[in-house]
């Protein structure tokens, strides 16, 4: 039995947390939002999140040193805008037997890998603690209903990688260790872009007969074909794009009903504007911002992203969904 703190109780956190309770894990949860807070303690339900599913067991606190008391597995699972504020409060209360895992999907502020932020700020506070990111298909309400679920595990110390995957893996979560975290995070960032493109044809497709199963493959396409080319040029193993991180969590991310990113570029298809369509989502579409960062570091890198071009030239509000999807169709 492992002892694990997971810090931020969203749809994805909570469940991951389910599934650990439920394997015999003791497990404590961290939140800054009273709601969640108080429905955790009340009623053993996060009802803001995932609400169809209780959490019986789940110590919850709104302090951070209490939650990293007594356990030895520390899983981040706040959005990647905040993570690195995050880990700043964690540190002081860090020890050398604590094993970090990170499961935001996307990059940190100043186009960095959160992987590398992070190695950075445990350097600069004479910490080194064990890293890890975890990516994959995971769909939160499936997963905590018991639905198999597979992910990666991956960091660069592969025993640690090993280690984690036989810890932590359920009869319905089956995690498989990788030393790629650079390829699992650059994917798990790009595969928000690839959704939220697919998402418009979603849109388009409640406003008429523009959009349809033809017109979203050709755009899974595109987007998975610019990703190949980029990515391995950011520090990707090109084998990472076939796996888990890659293939696996595109596919879920760009076709489930419960996907975040892909719900948010069906209110784009159907008119909405980038703040009309923000207003409208509780929960932390990461593609908006990936897109942006993606964006910028093709630029630095002298890449031709015309994919992701489309998608930002749409966020900007200079082209309306149709002309982006007639773009990034064009493309190929």
């Amino acid at each position: 039995m492992a002892h694990i703190a997971i810090l931020g109780l969203g749809n994805w956190g909570t469940a991951i947390a389910k599934m650990w309770l439920t394997d015999g894990h003791h497990v404590k949860g961290w939140t800054i939002e009273q709601d969640v807070y108080e429905s955790i303690t009340m009623d053993s339900i996060n009802r803001k999140y995932l609400p169809d599913h209780p959490v019986e067991g789940l110590e919850v606190t709104m302090h951070i040193s209490e939650v990293l008391e007594g356990v030895e597995i520390v899983v981040l699972a706040v959005p990647s805008s905040v993570i690195l504020s995050v880990v700043e409060q964690i540190i002081p209360h860090l020890r050398p037997g604590h094993v970090l895992i990170d499961l935001a999907k996307g990059l940190a502020p100043g186009n960095q890998l959160i992987s590398e932020a992070i190695h950075e700020q445990l350097k600069a506070a004479k910490l080194n603690n064990p890293l890890a990111v975890v990516t994959g298909p995971t769909i939160a309400p499936e997963a905590a209903s018991g639905v198999m679920t597979t992910a990666l595990v991956a960091s660069e110390d592969m025993s640690v990688a090993q280690q984690l995957a036989a810890t932590l893996t359920t009869q319905t979560f089956i995690l498989h260790p990788a030393s790629d975290p650079a390829g699992a995070e650059l994917w798990g960032a790009f595969k928000n872009v690839i959704a939220l493109a697919c998402g418009l044809v979603d849109g388009l497709k409640q406003k008429g007969n523009l959009g349809g199963d033809n017109l979203k493959a050709a755009i899974f396409m595109a987007g998975f074909k610019e990703g190949c080319l980029l990515l391995p040029k950011m520090g990707a193993r090109a084998e990472v794009a076939f796996g888990p991180a890659g293939l696996g969590d595109l596919y879920v991310t760009a076709t489930s009903p419960h996907g975040r990113n892909r719900s948010m570029g069906e209110k784009l298809g159907t008119g909405l504007s980038l703040e009309e369509a923000l207003e409208e989502m509780h929960m932390v579409a990461e593609g908006v911002r990936a897109a942006r960062m993606f964006g910028l570091r093709s630029e630095e890198l002298g890449i031709q992203t015309p994919f992701t071009k489309a998608l930002n030239t749409l966020l900007d509000g200079f082209i309306d969904a149709e002309e982006c999807c007639r773009r990034m169709v064009a493309l190929h």
